[in-house]
């Protein structure tokens, strides 16, 4: 049971204790507003030798429980149907993000020894770090050409938004092995604190995607004025009842994208906010997942992405929980905890985060 130390208000002395249990929330998803270069906030030092200046403690062994169905990666590898996969970008950037989502994943769940991990990467030296950091994971690293969207990626309201990276989910149904049917993907920025198991058992029904989604969300928000006033692009909606879902959170049928090839859909409005006479949407890699998915998603409960914990896309300011379930936290937004707690000036919900860092540097 963790328990979360708040202050009642910016200029308030008084502090209260909460319980993280099913009683905790989320709430609306963080603005999206231009920003003219926020994001030297969020990064590692990235000079040629910045590498070797990255070390993490190495983490606990976790095992299954005995109720576990066993997994032997021995015949069958990443193709054995116990096995829960979960697929997480790596950069040096938001590796120490990376590193404590992984921790929590293992220590909160019941069978860690099932979980395979699909790391996507751009960059080289990042295996050998979560192989020193876990020996016993379960993993593979795949790697993501940034060349594959580089011409596609439109300017964004945050820099790190931009990154090719960042659209590396949209091309999970390539590169990950064909025998991988379902996956869950997840943001570098966030903690579990429940069994993902739970997670990964949520029924889609006849849907591709399963994600939280937000219906109390202004879903105009999220494209232009000359977007919603053409209908060839808004009659996309047509017939739909889109809501917001944000893509850090995602249970995926591989099999089903793969069959109808979304993939290249996403990649059409992408082409399309770049060639088209204005701009039909501003934030980075999800409007093109809303376009293609909205309407169309499994709903899963709040509880698996209290998103926004990182504040808005350009202050990064703190934010509270809301009552109610919690087993997935989120610090979607400008704000990162591990730049918060350095720079000495964490928001109090950061303290939620600090008991799967493993990062420490070399000496």
């Amino acid at each position: 049971m963790l328990w979360i130390m708040r202050f009642s208000g910016f200029f308030s002395a008084a502090m209260v204790m909460i319980v993280l249990s099913p009683s905790l929330q989320s709430f609306p998803p963080a603005e999206a507003i231009r920003s003219s270069n926020m994001d030297y906030y969020l990064r590692f030092p990235t000079s040629s030798n910045s590498m070797d200046k990255i070390s993490f403690r190495k983490a606990p062994v976790f095992r299954n429980a005995e109720e576990c169905r066993s997994s032997k990666l021995g015949k069958s590898g990443v193709c054995d149907p116990s096995l829960v996969h979960v697929a997480i970008t790596l950069d040096v950037e938001y590796l120490r993000g990376s590193i404590a989502a992984v921790h929590s994943i293992l220590q909160h769940s019941k069978c860690p020894e099932n979980v395979f991990f699909h790391f996507l990467v751009s960059e080289n030296g990042l295996e050998t770090i979560v192989r020193s950091t876990f020996p016993e994971l379960k993993f593979k690293v795949y790697f993501f050409d940034p060349e594959r969207v580089r011409s596609l990626i439109s300017s964004s309201v945050r820099q790190a938004l931009e990154q090719p990276l960042n659209y590396a989910r949209n091309y999970l149904a390539d590169l990950l092995e064909p025998c991988v049917k379902r996956v869950i993907y997840l943001d570098s920025d966030l903690v579990l604190v429940d069994d993902i198991s739970k997670l990964w058992n949520t029924s889609l029904g006849k849907k591709t995607i399963g994600a939280p989604e937000y219906c109390h969300a202004n879903f105009t928000k999220y494209f232009t004025e000359y977007f919603w006033t053409d209908r060839k692009f808004s009659g996309v909606f047509s017939g739909r009842n889109p809501c917001y879902f944000n893509t850090g959170v995602m249970v995926i049928d591989l099999s089903k994208w793969r069959r109808f090839g979304y993939s290249r859909r996403i990649e059409r409005w992408m082409d399309i906010q770049k060639t088209s006479a204005s701009r039909i949407y501003e934030l980075g890699s999800l409007p093109p997942f809303l376009l293609v998915f909205a309407g169309h998603v499994a709903p899963i409960k709040h509880r698996w992405n209290q998103h926004g914990l990182g504040g808005d896309n350009v202050r990064g300011s703190c934010r509270d929980l809301h009552p109610g379930p919690v087993s997935l936290l989120h610090w979607s937004g400008s704000g990162k905890p591990w730049l918060r707690l350095d720079s000495k000036q964490p928001c109090p919900l950061d303290s939620l985060w600090v008991p799967y860092d493993l990062y420490g540097h070399s000496t």
